[in-house]
């Protein structure tokens, strides 16, 4: 095994927060706040973990179109409510504990394996693993199972319509959003002298290209944008102009050109060749965690089953990072809940009220760095543990600090032991795919066929993306077979000179008038 450095300091850095940290953090609220307010009302707080469930699909999809976003949170909340269906028929039916623990593993690899797979995007895995989890451990009998579905399912349409309530408002939100991101990046590199930032272009062509969205006047002219801010001689000072005109609801600004009607490559579901070493980690890592919780006595063993389940990320070095994160947010986080125990413990009320106040906290700040949003995810999730009955702070306390650590170390002890020697494999399809792309990109160069460039450009741009992706998850795991670094390099700078090329052919390209006197792009 390489000597690989696992530092402390990095893993705690804090970054600037998300352009849109209010919009899941207010959501989130907005979602919970009803169902548990009516369920206080009715003296059925007991009830809170089903709504819940529900109610934290309000966390996925703030970054898609509206058209995508319904899809997925449609997707949630059925993914939802049969994890939550499959633990709950487990508790009723289960012989024991350890049962429960072996089914809350399998459950959490799933899961993890699901969410890589369809790149649903953050929170990823973790919150219906931790829903799921929690209610493998809550007594239950198969006859109260359907209402309980019920509750998640409810809850689940109500967050669905708060999630996408805003477009009433601003329809392209989300579009106008990533198209004045990727014009402020391609304005910076064209200060500097370099191509255009393909990643952020790449993003924004995604938003406006997404499954569901059909075109209109408005992504039309917001594609007329990108393709400008796709060319060699942009204006830098006009592009943050265009940028800047794309905040709030005005009109998109017209750019100069047409787009020609080329597909744009998406990219593709993740074999699970590829993500089998994840669940395998996922699984053994979690099985480890709440074994290791139920022989220490715990009597939640599923918060170490979640801590281990949080762990895994796309290597082992950013697994080791996300571990030191959670440990610190963990620690910090049961202190805030015993600072917040005096208030909660005056009234149901409160305590309804600082879980609220928790989710929000945990949202706007989770972007930041992981162990600063879980200072809020920690009481929150001890307060939910109160909404049956209030207990003893103290052992409270002192279960969730043994379970986080022994569910690190587990988590962690099963990412070392389970190799990935599938990332260097991903490595070698990635160059293979830059390598493809590059040499039809030059051969359309030399060749040119009417509107088939732009579409190999972008191709190329996606491909170099993936690669550089996916080298540097290689390069953070352990057990690695020989790494081509010379024929990384090599592609690497290949495919940037040709996309460079593609993108200077496209600006010398002209433009003609048809007999309308419309200007027509003619650039391939």
């Amino acid at each position: 095994m390489s000597s690989r450095r696992l530092p402390l300091t990095q893993a705690l850095r804090l970054q600037g927060p998300s352009a849109i940290w209010f919009k899941p953090a207010l959501s989130v609220v907005v979602s919970t706040a009803p169902p548990n307010l009516l369920l206080l009302a009715l003296g059925r707080l007991d009830l809170a973990l089903y709504t819940m469930a529900g109610s934290l699909c309000a966390l996925y999809g703030h970054q898609r179109p509206y058209a995508a976003r319904a899809r997925v949170l449609t997707g949630v909340v059925l993914g939802m409510t049969a994890g939550l269906a499959v633990a709950l028929l487990a508790s009723a039916l289960a012989p024991g504990p350890v049962v429960l623990v072996l089914v809350g593993a399998l459950l959490a690899a799933a899961q993890k394996t699901v969410c890589e797979s369809t790149r649903v995007g953050p929170p990823g895995n973790v919150v219906v693993t931790f829903i799921s989890s929690a209610a493998l451990f809550i007594p239950q009998t198969p006859g109260q199972v359907p209402a309980h579905l019920g509750l998640t399912l409810a809850a689940g349409a109500w967050s669905w319509l708060v999630c996408m309530a805003p477009g009433v408002l601003r329809p392209h939100g989300p579009e106008r959003r990533a198209v004045a991101a990727a014009l402020n990046a391609a304005a910076d590199l064209a200060d500097q002298g370099h191509a255009p930032a393909h990643p952020a272009l790449h993003t924004a062509w995604q938003a406006l290209r997404s499954p569901g969205v059909r075109p209109d006047t408005t992504r039309r002219a917001l594609e007329n944008l990108l393709l400008s801010a796709e060319t060699a001689d942009a204006d830098p000072g006009r592009l943050r102009v265009w940028a800047q005109a794309l905040r709030g609801t005005g009109p998109v600004p017209q750019a100069e050109t047409t787009h020609p009607a080329v597909p744009y490559p998406r990219h593709a579901r993740i074999p699970f060749k590829h993500l089998a070493p994840i669940a395998s980690r996922t699984a053994l890592g979690c099985a480890l965690a709440g074994l290791a919780a139920l022989s220490l006595g715990v009597g939640r063993p599923y918060w170490a089953l979640v801590t281990a389940a949080s762990l895994y990320q796309a290597n082992v070095t950013l697994t080791w990072n996300r571990s030191v994160q959670r440990v610190v947010g963990n620690l910090l986080g049961v202190l805030l809940f015993a600072a917040l125990t005096p208030l909660t413990h005056l009234h149901p009320v409160t305590l309804v009220l600082c879980c609220l106040a928790c989710s929000f906290g945990a949202e706007a700040l989770i972007a930041r760095n992981y162990w600063l949003g879980s200072v809020c995810v920690t009481p929150m999730a001890l307060l939910i543990t109160e909404f049956t009955h209030l207990q003893d702070p103290g052992t409270l306390i002192t279960q969730r600090v043994l379970d986080t650590l022994v569910g690190a170390l587990a988590g962690l002890a099963a990412a070392v032991l389970v190799t990935n020697r599938r990332a260097g494999d991903r490595v070698h399809d990635a160059l293979t795919a830059v390598e493809n792309a590059g040499a039809h990109t030059e051969h359309l160069l030399t060749h040119p066929a009417p509107h088939a460039l732009p579409a190999a450009r972008r191709a190329l741009a996606l491909a170099l993306t993936d690669l550089r992706a996916t080298t540097a998850a290689a390069q953070g795991e352990w057990w690695q077979r020989p790494f081509p670094a010379e024929r990384l390099a090599l592609a690497e700078q290949a495919g940037h000179r040709t996309l460079a090329a593609a993108v200077r052919h496209r600006a010398v390209a002209p433009l003609k008038q048809d007999r309308h006197g419309t200007t027509e792009d003619t650039r391939p």
